[in-house]
């Protein structure tokens, strides 16, 4: 048995899930949440929500298109390879894509129970 599993982001429930990629449920994920979302110009591709009964924090990441972030009221343009990180979980959120074939990569877990250290660690801290 291989300790890994390789899927192209297109194959993840695409038939059945136009607009989402539930990429942590496809993998079995248990560490942390992770999706994706496709959509075209205008769509909702994250949908409006916050996450005040969580306490969870929130890393986009655009990986084709481009989209308009709503965070808290401020607007933020987000086109291919921009971060957005999202650590207060009062704060309202929503992005809407601005250009076709738009991709959002979507990461969370909830404040203080996240994965802490690794092998990365050493090289950024030290």
């Amino acid at each position: 048995m291989s300790g890994y599993q390789a899927t192209h982001i297109d194959e993840i429930s695409a038939e059945k899930w136009p607009y989402w990629a539930p990429i942590r449920h496809h993998f079995d994920l248990k560490a942390f949440g992770i999706n994706a979302w496709r959509g075209g110009t205008g769509d909702e591709v994250i949908k409006k929500h916050d996450h005040v009964d969580t306490n969870e924090e929130e890393l986009f990441l655009v990986l084709s298109g481009r989209a308009t972030f709503t965070i808290g009221g401020e607007e933020v343009d987000a086109p291919t390879g921009t971060c957005v990180c999202i650590k207060d979980a009062t704060a309202e959120r929503v992005a809407v894509a601005q250009e076709p074939d738009t991709v959002v990569l979507s990461i969370g877990n909830e404040r203080g129970k996240a994965y802490e250290g690794g092998w990365d660690t050493s090289y950024l801290e030290g």
